[in-house]
This record gives C-alpha cells, structure tokens and sequence, in this order.
C-alpha cells in the first residue's frame, strides 16, 4: 500500500527529479528536460496493464523517491466545461439581480424596473423579504442535487440526467421572464408569483445538473490510481490522480466563474438601463448553448452507466457495521465508530461460511445481500461516508459566503456607486478566482511541493473556514462605517433617508473589495477543494450522490442563514456580520481538530483498489487484485 505522502518524500522525490535532469542535460545539453510542477500539460495516461514502459502501481520506493505530476486532460472534459460554464452565466446572471427585483421599488415612471440615473427595483418588498426568499432559492437549489443525484446514479447515469436537467431549467428560465414583462411587473403580487414558481422549476434544473456535470467531467481522464509513467526525457514518474482530480476541479471552478463574471456584469447593465426583463432573457439564451455541445459530443464522453440502488446497500452495511457499536456515551460511541475495525465486520470475507466472527462464533451461511459485493467495496463505502464526515461542518462555510448574493449586495446600495450598480462590486468575487486559480494551480501549489510543504486538501478547506471568517470580518468594519458616516446614523435603508440620500453615504463602493476578495479566495480553498473531495472519495457507483451531499450541505446552511434574517435591518448589520465571522472561524478551528486522522490518511484513501457490486443477484466471482489494478489504469472501463 502507498506510503504516507509527507515532506520528507516530497523532498526525496525531488531531490531524485533534479538528480535525473542533472544527468540528461549533461548527456543532451538541452535544458527542457522535463516539465516542473503543474507547468506542464499533462502526462498522458492510455496503458492498462504492467509493460516495459512502466505503466504500474508504484511501489512504497518510488512513492519515496519519484516525483509526482498530474494526467493530461483531455478534450473531453474542456467541453464539459464548457456546458458548465454556460449553466452557471444562466445561474448567477438571473440570481444576481433577484435582490434589487425583490427589495427595491420599481422607479417611478418606468415599467420595466430600469433606472439609469438610480435605483433599479420591482416589487418593493424590502431588505428582509429579499433575503429570506434568496436564501430560500438557494436552499432549493441545493437540495434537489440529493434527488438528481440518486436518479443520475440509479436509473438514468449522469449524462442523461443533465440532458434532462437542461430541458427543465430551460422551462423555469421562460417563466422567469414572463414575471418581468412591463405587463406583469405593473402588479406586483402577480409578478411575485409566477416568480417564486419559476425559481422552484428553475431549482430542479439547476440541481439536477450540479449533481452530474462535475463527476461527469472529472471521469473523463484515464487513471483512476497510482501509475508510474515514462517520460519523454527518460524520467519516470508518479501520474497521481489526486492531483489531476485537483487541477481538473481547478478549472471547472475557473469555468464557474468565468460564466459568473460574463453573467452577473452584463445582467446587472441590463437591468438598470433596459429592464429585469432582459437581464432574464439574456441567460435564457446563453442557456441554450448546452443542447449543441451535450448533442454533439453525446459519443464521444466517457460515461459511466446507472448501477441499480446501491444506496440501499450502502445503508446495510453501514447498518451492520454499526450492529453492537451504540453507546450513550459519545465519546465511546465515537471511539468505536472510527476505529480500524468497524468496517470490518460488512466484509464478506470476515463473513464467509465456516469462518470464525468476532465473538468466536462460527460463522454460518452469509446473508444473500451480503453476497452483492467484495470487500473492496465495502473500503469504497468507508471512504463516502468518511468524506460525508468531512462535509458536516460545511454549513457555517456557507452562511458566510452566501451573505455575497444578498445582504453584500444591500450593503452596496448605501454606499456611493456614481451611477454604477450596485451589484456591480459582487463580481470581484468570481474575478477573483479566475485569477486565484490559474495562480495557485501553476505557481503557488507547486511551489509548495518543491519545497517540502505538504497542504492537503484537508489544510486547504481549513484555510477557506478561516478566510471566509476574515471577508465576513471586512463587512462588518464597512458597516460600522456606514452607521457613522450616514446622514441617517444607524438608519441609513429607512423609507425618509432614501427619499433625502437615496441611502448613499460618502463611502465609496468600492471599500466592499476586500471583503470580496478574501471570499473569492476561501473559494479557490475551500469550495474547490470539497469538490474534489467529494469525488476522489466516493465510490464510483455513488459519485454523483456523495458530490449531491457536499452541495446540500448549502442548503443546510441557507437553512441556517434564515434564523440571522432579524440582524438583516438595520441598526443591527455589524453583529451580523461579526456573528458569522465567528461562526466560520470557530467551526474552521473545529474542523481541523476533528479531521487530523483522515489527512494522515489521504494517501491510503486516494489508491483503495476499485470495488465491485452486482446491480442484483449474487456478484458473479470474485475480483483478482492483479486484474482490478490493471483495469484502474486504463481508460475507458467503468463500474
């Protein structure tokens, strides 16, 4: 098995690396002897079994010793990206003007809710309202990934999904307009709606594709384990998927927001200078896009089928291995659940015929269900739940890096904008992140490894608890500083402060940089990172439903953001955000303290053979290791 992946074999590896160059460049003179770091584009990975070339599992020396690189990732996966991209400029450029369509009035003499020299609104349902049904929309959002998810995984495979996923969101996209046409928009009741049932629709949607599109385009590389690989110059290395799940998720997050940016500055022009109308209609359009590209590149993606209801398996075993495990002392409780042996016991082979159990115990005929799978499934199943462990504190994330589509943007309004709106500043969050991305994957994280310093996926979400916290820290200091500096003190939203300042104090709007940056940037940390988590860590017949968790655990939190809407009025918005800065911090804090076993143990976790697990009836033989191993390295075969 792999060993442990710390600093002293990243220096070795290292060492061994620049060794190698030392000795070509004084055998070729060349210089480019071999790519450094993640400036390279990718090892090719397309050999399944042990060869000359050495296409193999490394062995505990070469772990210590050879360097390790991403695989090349192919086409495929841009395109995916692509569908993405498009789905998320829909998403954020619609969602970034729901506040001012909700919260502010529409301007007098217009009919569209446009107002180029103010305040663009619609429905005039205040701050409060706003909040609550933007958080509302973003609890539904994320918690239909949990019914996509098990659809995608037990009927339809991902690819299917999505195609559907699209064809519904397209529908909610439609009503949306027609909630803000001039001759729906005049009655606000009306309009507020056919609203509310165009983001319920629009939520499946978009719940759906999230669920699919991301494990979608990460099984489109080859290597799902550990390959020691060739390189041109000579130099063997380790082709380590956990980096090219890293790179892969990386881009995706730079697709993200690269749709986010295009989406949420056009709209929000679209909104104040011609109407909600457009900056509806617009996204609706871009939307389309997907029909092209999934119709077109429907035979060439690698797509992994529906394996039956394996949640219902999973469950059992997770049933059995919890039989004679309860305690109501937690700290026992919690003692024996995560010790080396509670898996253990849902194995078939600690449960074959004649074997002896536990207790001493002679074991007599196993359970039928039990005969479904191997024991390397059962491995897979530890490590989702274990990853599902990892996602519970995610919610005190959320409550701070949702405040960016609501009450950020509030916040903007009573500051001064000089006739731009006031979302405009919200886009230095995905700006932020197309240039923190490129950054951190080709400079900073190599860096980092060529220097001895291990951060793990673990560090990394940590460091995004804390820098969320520090951009929840930045809001609450301009707050302060509204109530200061307003003509109004601590009123400045109040009804008579808008009729005599428009609520503008003489604070620029751009003051709210910092607080975006620094939530852009736990983003790159933590966001991205639990993404990849959620993939590496899942069993391949549960991909989309382990990645539906990590996504509901923002549902969860915009739960938790509706208990704080009391502090969305003013004079209340500092212990707002002072509130959640707390919470982020300390549940960052926590999450370190509780998930220090499990980063000791990424390595293991990230090369666990492959498991298998028959859709229904008896598994038809068992698995070879050799032959498992061999088929993780190849390319196209998926279980």
């Amino acid at each position: 098995m792999a060993a442990t992946y710390n600093a002293s074999h990243i220096a070795a590896g290292e060492l061994a690396s620049d060794i190698h160059r030392a000795q070509v460049v004084e055998a070729t003179g060349k210089e480019d002897v071999a790519p450094i770091g993640h400036f390279e584009p990718g090892v090719k990975v397309d050999a399944a079994s042990d060869d000359a070339d050495g296409h193999r599992f490394p062995t505990d020396e070469e772990m210590k010793t050879l360097r390790r690189v991403p695989e090349r990732v192919p086409w495929t996966a841009f395109w995916i990206a692509m569908c993405e991209l498009s789905e998320r400029f829909s998403y954020y450029g619609t969602v970034q003007v729901f506040q001012n369509f909700i919260q502010q009035p529409l301007p007098e003499g217009s009919t569209t809710g446009a107002s180029p020299n103010g305040q663009a609104g619609a429905l005039g349902r205040g701050q409060t309202a706003a909040t609550g049904l933007t958080t509302l929309n973003t609890f539904w959002v994320y918690t239909t990934p949990l019914i996509g998810a098990y659809l995608a995984d037990t009927y339809w495979g991902r690819f299917k999904t999505i195609n559907i996923a699209v064809w519904i969101a397209i529908v909610g996209h439609i009503i949306l307009i027609i909630s803000a046409i001039p001759a729906v928009i005049d009655k606000p009741d009306a309009s507020l709606g056919i609203f509310s049932v165009a983001i319920i629709i629009m939520g499946i949607g978009t719940g759906f594709f999230k669920s699919t599109v991301s494990p979608l385009i990460a099984e489109q590389v080859a290597g799902q384990r550990m390959s020691v690989q060739r390189l041109p110059s000579g130099e063997e290395v380790i082709v380590d998927p956990a980096l090219t799940a890293g790179r892969i998720f990386n881009w995706f997050y730079a697709a993200i927001n690269i749709g986010a940016v295009l989406g949420q500055v056009s709209m929000v022009y679209a909104e104040k200078y011609v109407g909600f109308w457009l900056s509806y209609t617009l996204p609706t359009i871009v939307f389309f896009l997907n029909v092209p590209i999934l119709y077109f590149g429907r035979k060439k993606y690698i797509r992994t089928p529906p394996a039956g209801s394996v949640l219902a398996q999973a469950l059992r075993v997770l049933r059995e291995c919890l039989r004679g495990q309860w305690s109501w002392n937690p700290v026992t409780f919690m003692s024996r659940v995560s010790g080396p042996e509670f898996w253990e016991q849902a194995k078939p082979s600690r449960r074959a015929e004649g074997t002896v159990g536990p207790n001493g115990q002679v074991n007599g005929p196993m359970p039928a269900w039990m005969q479904r799978f191997d024991d390397a499934w059962v491995d897979e199943v530890s490590k989702g739940f274990k990853a599902c462990y990892v996602f519970l504190l995610f919610p005190f994330y959320w409550i701070s890096y949702n405040q960016i589509s609501n009450n950020l943007v509030s916040q903007a309004a009573n500051l001064r904008k000089n006739n731009v709106p006031n979302e405009i500043v919200s886009n230095l969050d995905p700006i932020s992140i197309v240039i923190l991305v490129p950054l951190f994957d080709l400079v900073i994280y190599p860096a980092l490894r060529r220097a001895g310093i291990n951060f793990t996926p673990l560090k990394r979400i940590t460091a995004g608890f804390i820098t969320v916290a520090l951009g929840m820290v930045w809001a609450a200091v301009t707050q302060h500083y509204i109530y200061e500096r307003s003509a109004c003190g601590n009123m400045p939203s109040a009804q008579a402060c808008l009729d005599a300042t428009n609520g503008e104090t003489d604070i620029s709007v751009w003051t709210q940089v910092g607080a975006y940056v620094f939530v852009g940037l736990s983003e790159v940390f933590a966001s991205v990172v639990g993404l990849e988590y959620a993939f590496t860590k899942a069993p391949k017949s549960m991909r989309s439903l382990v990645m539906s968790v990590f996504l509901f655990t923002n549902a969860i939190g915009s739960a938790i953001n509706q208990a704080f809407l009391p502090l969305t009025v003013d004079p209340r918005q500092v212990a707002l955000y002072g509130v959640l800065a707390g919470l982020s911090c300390a549940a960052g804090l926590l999450f370190f303290a509780t998930t220090r076993s499990l980063d000791r143990d990424e390595d293991k976790m990230n090369n666990l053979a492959a498991g298998h697990i028959s859709a229904k009836g008896i598994l038809a033989e068992p698995q070879d290791a050799a032959h498992e191993h061999h088929k993780d390295l190849g390319v196209t075969e998926k279980h």
